[in-house]
């Protein structure tokens, strides 16, 4: 096969483009990104917006219909007119009330659609995302987007979209009002919109950036708090409550001063909005009396104009509520778009095969951390199937990165990888899992039960009952390991693993890896929490492996490594081959003084 060095990997994950340039785009495009979300809810949309429209042109048709009754009916004392006007106007308003009752109940619905699809989207996502994003990013921050940032987006299309569209459609009727009843008491009432227009154009992008400034604000704070919570017993053992005490006063007061920001920006437009209504309504009632005088405008078209007026300028009042919404959700879209728009650089490629009879195949591998040194540098190795390789070397060697490239955690800056004679860029995430067991030193748990945890991921045993499940754990000999747990398969556990030993954690770790009967099982420090007796039970187990099984272990305790069939010593970016313990012995003394 041809042999394409791996891609470099100054950035395990980027941001196209694209996305980068959408994230700065106007209120159009974010909708043009918003609208794929509404799929299989677009009928209640232009529903509701139909229904906006119809509230939206009763309230136009009212005060044409009061400035008609003036001149026509309460001028001239015909009171059954004005008795059929009032019927006429009753039946406009009460049109207008069930339809915009029914809008806010459809656009509920799209809004809580739209969260839910987005969610999912976001937490998709980061599941798509290589560990170097996680290393890189803090973990409340990232919850914060998957459930604050979301729910602005929320509030926006079930209480905001709908009524921006009726007010902008109200607005622009009565402006058509205005000016076709009276061109120039029309366009004299329109100028302070004008200025209205400006301010708003002007004033947009610094209100936007207040309330980004305010959500990664509420982000850093909800990151301090899970720091706080999840190292809690720490904390109280070293007595540093004053530490983070401090440290989210800190993060509380930022997002304090960002929120006052925010809010002070995003109502700034209230009173602006509220002024241009007062001039309108000084210059209509001023004007308005000056052309009645001359003959040319009568009461009743004045007092249609007064009520156009408001028509006008009482949506761009509410709008001015509304904007806070508004640029809070585009805020929250700006960010929640640059996790969307993350790419991994570690996708699966097309490739060959490569004739080989190793499990794994290390070709002038190199690598390093974005922003960091160089961990291993043009490393070459080969494990071959059925044998114990052990890692030793001292702390920072590379040992445990070395294992996260063996199972793919990271892709190499440059140089290839081979699992069974083939790249292993060219397996789906599946297949590879299934090849590679990887028994972390600090193993993640899930809430639930020690079954939960040990048959995940486990397709073959998932839908085992109690009993089945532990004759397959005598069978594979872990029926003794599962003695160590008071309410065996049925033992609760938490993520923190708060409710169980840390030693308690491997083990169920280690069952869950044993149980895929795995090509390659990886062993990092796996044994550091547990006791002589039940290292020497495990050691049992591994023995009792598929002959096919090829072992990785990392440990500092020599005895761990006593029977490994090849030992090799990890230290400043290069694998040695150790030769015997003895040798292996030495090096690591020597690396120890060295470094």
């Amino acid at each position: 096969m041809s042999r394409s060095a791996a891609p470099a990997t100054t950035s395990l994950y980027t941001l196209s483009k694209t996305a980068h340039q959408e994230s700065k785009a106007g209120f159009v495009t974010a909708l043009k990104r918003l609208w794929p979300l509404t799929a299989g809810e677009r009928r209640s949309v232009r529903t509701a917006f139909i229904a906006i429209l119809i509230s939206s042109a009763a309230a136009l048709l009212a005060p044409m219909i009061i400035g008609r009754t003036v001149d026509l009916y309460i001028r001239g004392g015909d009171f059954a007119g004005v008795l059929r006007s009032a019927a006429l106007l009753l039946g406009i308003y009460i049109c207008g009330f069930f339809s915009n009752y029914f809008q806010t109940q459809r656009m509920g619905v799209v809004g809580r659609t739209v969260l839910f699809n987005l969610r999912n989207r976001v937490f998709l996502k980061l599941q798509d995302l290589p560990v170097a994003f996680f290393n890189e990013n803090k973990t409340g921050d990232l919850i914060s987007r998957i459930n604050n940032d979301t729910d602005k987006l929320n509030l926006f299309f079930s209480q905001g979209l709908v009524q921006f569209a009726g007010n902008l459609f109200l607005m622009i009727g009565a402006g058509i009002f205005l000016v076709s009843l009276n061109p120039p008491l029309g366009m004299a009432a329109l100028l302070p919109a004008l200025g209205v227009l400006v301010a708003t154009r002007l004033m947009s992008p610094w209100v936007k950036k207040k309330n980004v400034m305010n959500l990664q604000s509420l982000g850093g704070m909800s990151a301090e708090i899970q720091e706080s919570l999840n190292n809690f017993k720490v904390i109280v053992a070293f007595n540093r409550l004053d530490y983070f005490r401090r440290k989210f006063d800190g993060a509380n007061q930022k997002n304090f001063s960002s929120a006052v920001g925010a809010g002070l920006a995003s109502n700034l437009f209230m009173p602006i909005y509220g002024l241009a209504h007062n001039l309108a309504q000084l210059i209509v009632i001023g004007y308005g009396i000056y052309l009645i005088a001359a003959g040319n405008l009568t009461i009743g078209l004045l007092i249609g104009f007064v009520l156009y007026i408001n028509s006008f300028y009482m949506p761009l009042r509410q709008i001015a509520a509304l904007w806070s919404s508004l640029q809070l959700a585009l805020a929250a879209l700006d960010r929640i778009s640059e996790v969307l728009a993350l790419e991994s650089n570690m996708p699966v490629s097309a490739a060959g095969r490569t004739p080989s009879r190793s499990v794994l195949k290390f070709e002038n591998v190199k690598f390093s951390y974005p922003g960091g040194k160089e961990v291993l540098r043009d490393t070459s190795f080969t494990l071959e199937g059925g044998k114990t390789y052990a890692l030793v070397g001292p702390t920072g060697g590379g040992k445990t990165t070395t294992a996260s490239l063996m199972a793919r955690l990271y892709d190499p800056t440059s140089g290839m990888v081979f699992l069974d004679g083939r790249d292993i860029r060219t397996y789906k995430p599946d297949d590879r899992t299934k090849k590679i067991g990887f028994i972390l030193q600090e193993p993640f748990l899930f809430t639930g039960t020690v079954r939960d945890n040990i048959v995940y991921g486990n397709e073959r045993y998932r839908n085992h009952s109690s009993e089945q499940l532990i004759e397959v754990l005598r069978e594979n000999s872990l029926g003794d390991l599962l003695g160590r747990f008071d309410q065996g398969l049925d033992t609760k556990v938490t993520s923190s693993g708060d409710s169980i030993s840390l030693g308690q954690k491997q083990l169920i770790a280690f069952m869950r890896a044993a149980l895929r009967n795995p090509d390659l099982l990886i062993l990092d420090e796996a044994t550091a929490n547990i006791d002589t007796v039940t290292e020497q039970l495990l050691q049992g187990i591994l023995d009792k492996l598929p002959p096919s099984t090829t072992k990785v272990i990392i440990a500092h305790r020599l005895n761990t490594i006593a029977n490994a069939d090849e030992i090799f010593f990890v230290n400043s970016g290069e694998i040695i081959p150790a030769g015997s313990m003895e040798q292996a012995v030495d090096m690591l003394l020597l690396g120890k003084r060295e470094s």
